[in-house]
């Protein structure tokens, strides 16, 4: 497999909002310039539920008023899938790169997302695989990581969430995630599957293993220094 390049930008504390504009303007800056590297943003959001292309919102279980008294902020979102969460203790990625090294077939980049997650969670010893008819990276019956993708220009944007130690009452008490009741599986985390805390940063090495491994990266240097220096834009991408 070749290997291509890919900047890895590390962002905390990222309102759900600055990150659609620092995926729009990386995307926007890749493809004017088709000699700059990929870029995966790996990032731990604010509080947010966003619903996707395929939902309307009916799976919200509270109304947005309620969401805003708990400070969470409700968005469209331009992916896939329905309703999820976003907050501390989750990593979402969001890859940016071209299709075209996928053979510009989008329902192949959405399974290679999964086994990001998978890898991932293999790191751990824990067991985990796909749900036929589902989308996201299962152990057992519950969903540990989410996935909703979309491509502009052919390059692709948003990406998976996996969840290190969010607090899983928000998945149930505010929605149906990505809408499957409750009878047909629940959402994990990787301190429940394993039994033990992980911090977040303790976590990044094999996140970006796996990443690397199954989308056939290699780590530019310097990448996760642009996250604190750059507040986004061109410059973590050039």
């Amino acid at each position: 497999m070749t290997l291509r390049p890919a900047r890895f930008l590390i962002r905390r504390n990222l309102p759900y909002a600055e990150g659609i504009c620092l995926q729009k303007s990386v995307l926007s800056c890749m493809a004017d310039n088709l000699e700059l590297p990929g870029c995966v943003i790996i990032a731990e959001h604010l509080p947010a539920i966003t619903c996707g292309r395929s939902g309307d919102g009916g799976n919200l279980l509270v109304g947005l008023e309620e969401l805003a008294a708990f400070g969470i902020e409700y968005h469209s979102a331009g992916r896939g899938g329905d309703v999820t969460y976003h907050g501390p203790g989750q990593w979402t990625v969001y890859p940016i790169i071209r299709l075209d090294w996928f053979g510009r077939d989008l329902h192949r980049y959405l399974r290679l997302m999964e086994e990001c997650a998978i890898r991932f969670l293999s790191a751990y010893g824990v067991p985990a695989g796909r749900r036929p008819g589902l989308t996201g990276a299962w152990s057992g019956r519950d969903k540990a990581a989410a996935v909703g993708v979309a491509a502009s220009r052919w390059i692709a944007w948003h990406g998976f969430s996996l969840n290190i130690h969010p607090d899983l009452i928000r998945f149930t008490s505010l929605m149906r995630p990505c809408g499957i009741e409750a009878e047909n599986g629940g959402v994990t985390s990787l301190d429940r599957l394993t039994g033990r805390r992980h911090e977040m940063e303790e976590t990044l090495p094999a996140l970006k293993t796996a990443i690397c491994e199954t989308l056939g990266l290699t780590v530019l240097p310097g990448s996760q220094d642009a996250a604190s220096r750059n507040g986004g834009g061109c410059a973590g991408a050039q």
